[in-house]
């Protein structure tokens, strides 16, 4: 099984495609088929996406980031790679 860098809940912004620089709600996540299932802000209805199309939004700056891992409190946490904030 695949490790995604998605996870459900999380706020991504779509990286490419007609609905690039859309944001949306992450409803669920198929880790085997690396698919993501994304409920949109402007377009009211759920769809599939590739993982790899998607990049989580940081809560504290707003901005679309990469995920880096680090240790916090003896816990794995995924932190924003620009700001360093948890997400």
């Amino acid at each position: 099984m695949n490790n995604l860098h998605v996870k459900t809940g999380d706020t991504v912004m779509i990286i490419s495609g007609k609905d690039k620089g859309q944001t949306g709600k992450v409803l669920a996540v198929s880790p085997k088929e690396g698919k993501v299932i994304v409920e949109g802000r402007i377009v009211k209805a759920e769809g599939a996406l590739y993982a790899c199309k998607v990049m989580p939004v940081c809560p504290k700056c707003g901005k679309a980031t990469r995920v880096a891992h680090s240790v916090k409190d003896g816990k794995n946490v995924r932190v924003c790679r620009k700001c360093g904030a948890a997400l």
